[in-house]
């Protein structure tokens, strides 16, 4: 019955993870098309007058971030999500059917989990840095009246539908940072599976060899008997 409550409980948190997953990846992929391609992490900026004569101001993008930095978040994001799908369809599987993961699985499914616990806190990371670097950067260190969130509704003529930037990566950190509490919860299950299995493998060493000294002492007594019935 324990076995079970711990097959069911990874069962919920895989589920969990697969929709923080999924919160966070439809937001990345909409601003990933509606800046055309080109990532907002770790880009670098400055407000500057369009001309001497004209006081407006206008942003200026000096170096726009690295794509990968966009491509891996999405990526990590979308493994999750497809891992924790397969991973929680199977072990419904196994608890509808009664079985249980040999030990190898159990070994192989906590690798997973302590890697996936590593590139999602890796992917939260980037994202938490990088839209803080963005944002320094439009509002000039926070020294701006509007601020990151504000900005969003301000058209900063680069070309690209900005409208919804501090939405969509508010969203993205909070699924990923979710997700990455939720990866942890499920590695510290993985560990406790397989050290459950440990025990009950141990367990059975142990009372193979109760059986097979009993087995010896009672062939042994049945020898002396016979030897004895002999002498007589």
């Amino acid at each position: 019955m324990a076995l079970d409550n711990l097959i069911f409980a990874q069962c919920i948190l895989y589920f969990i993870a697969f929709v923080f997953g999924f919160i966070s990846v439809v937001p990345l992929t909409e601003n990933t098309e509606d800046f055309r391609g080109k990532c907002l992490l770790f880009t670098h900026g400055m407000w500057q007058n369009e001309n001497i004569t004209v006081s407006k101001q206008r942003f200026i993008v000096d170096e726009w971030g690295v794509e990968s930095s966009c491509s891996f978040i999405t990526f990590v994001g979308i493994a999750s999500l497809v891992l924790s799908a397969v991973q929680a369809w199977r072990l419904l599987f196994l608890l509808c059917k009664g079985h249980d993961d040999s030990i190898f699985n159990s070994f192989l499914n906590l690798v997973i989990s302590c890697l996936a616990v590593f590139t999602v806190f890796l992917a939260s990371t980037i994202v938490s840095v990088g839209f803080n670097l963005w944002c320094d950067s439009v509002t000039e260190g926070g020294t701006m009246a509007s601020s990151c969130e504000d900005l969003q509704d301000t058209d900063l003529e680069l070309g690209l539908n900005n409208s919804a930037f501090y939405d969509q990566f508010a969203i993205a950190q909070f699924g990923l940072w979710a997700a990455w509490l939720t990866w942890l919860g499920i590695a510290v299950l993985a560990f406790l599976k397989v050290y459950h299995n440990y025990r009950q493998e141990d367990l059975l060493d142990t009372l193979i060899h109760e059986k097979e000294l009993l087995l010896g002492r009672t062939a042994r007594r049945s020898s002396d008997g016979d030897l004895k019935a002999g002498l007589y």
